[in-house]
């Protein structure tokens, strides 16, 4: 997918970078997959900010994605390619043999008209098939991994997201993620092949802060422009370094910081990796 500028009728615009929209073939035609989801704005049921930088936004509709993939048994054909105001990337609805219709994350080389299936195991490996990652050969690239056997995929779901099966241990498979990182999942958890498309999406340039207001994004104020009550970056006279290492308005290291904790799991596998 290619980068598109704009003519330059204004300084924002000069710098303004989107993404061509030749790859969708539809607009939402399925009025039971789409949603209305009422906007938080970052805040919880009592009313509290506990995501902050945060608005409402455009409006929009959410669409129903299958994260699941478990219609086993049944093809569908790829009916058209959508754009999901949801998420950086595509979405592909699906009609299946039975008349049902659903929408899963377009991955590359998905095209209008191609046929996808899902199953525990026995499909071939080619973009859009779903399976169990006991039965995916190892050196497959896929995405849409679940975390949890039924739970649905969270993980490789956003544009250009994989990961690699790189082996199989008892009832584990081991992932490596673009960061490098070496996971384990559960060999009963679903996994679909290929890359999430829409990849060229991190190159974009949002190009002036309208575009990020419609996209829900407020402003953010620096932690060195605060006073010291405000931020453990704040006060000084003048434009000033605060002195230590990048942190949260909480005092919690940032920028790089490593915050999640290390499970035995965690430890067996970059153990592992070091040659241990």
């Amino acid at each position: 997918m290619a980068i598109k500028t704009y003519k330059p009728y204004t300084p924002s615009r000069r710098f303004m970078t989107g993404l061509k929209n030749d790859d969708i073939t539809a607009k939402p035609s399925v009025r039971s997959l789409l949603v209305k989801i009422p906007a938080t704005a970052g805040r919880n049921h009592n009313g509290r900010i506990t995501s902050r930088h945060k608005e409402a936004g455009a409006k929009k509709l959410y669409r129903i994605i299958d994260f699941k993939r478990r219609k086993f048994g049944i093809e569908g054909v790829v009916e058209a390619i959508e754009y999901d105001p949801n998420r950086n990337c595509r979405i592909a609805l699906i009609s299946y043999k039975d008349g049902e219709k659903r929408y899963i994350i377009k991955p590359n080389g998905l095209n209008v008209g191609d046929v996808v299936a899902s199953a525990e195991s026995g499909l071939d490996i080619k973009p859009g098939n779903a399976m169990k990652l006991k039965s995916i050969p190892i050196g497959t690239i896929i995405h849409n991994i679940e975390l949890k056997p039924g739970k649905g995929a969270q993980m490789a779901r956003s544009a250009g997201g994989y990961a690699q099966l790189m082996g199989k241990e008892d009832k584990y498979v081991v992932l490596r993620l673009p960061s490098g990182e070496m996971r384990q999942v559960l060999a009963e958890c679903m996994a679909t092949v290929g890359i999430v498309g829409n990849e060229d999406w991190s190159n974009i340039s949002i190009g002036k802060a309208g575009r990020n207001r419609h996209r829900g994004i407020r402003p953010q104020t620096r932690g060195s422009a605060m006073n010291p009550v405000d931020h453990p970056h704040g006060g000084g006279e003048g434009k000033k370094n605060s002195g230590r290492n990048p942190v949260t308005p909480w005092g919690q290291p940032t920028k790089g910081y490593k915050t999640r904790r290390k499970k035995a799991s965690d430890k067996l596998i970059i153990s592992r990796k070091k040659g241990k």
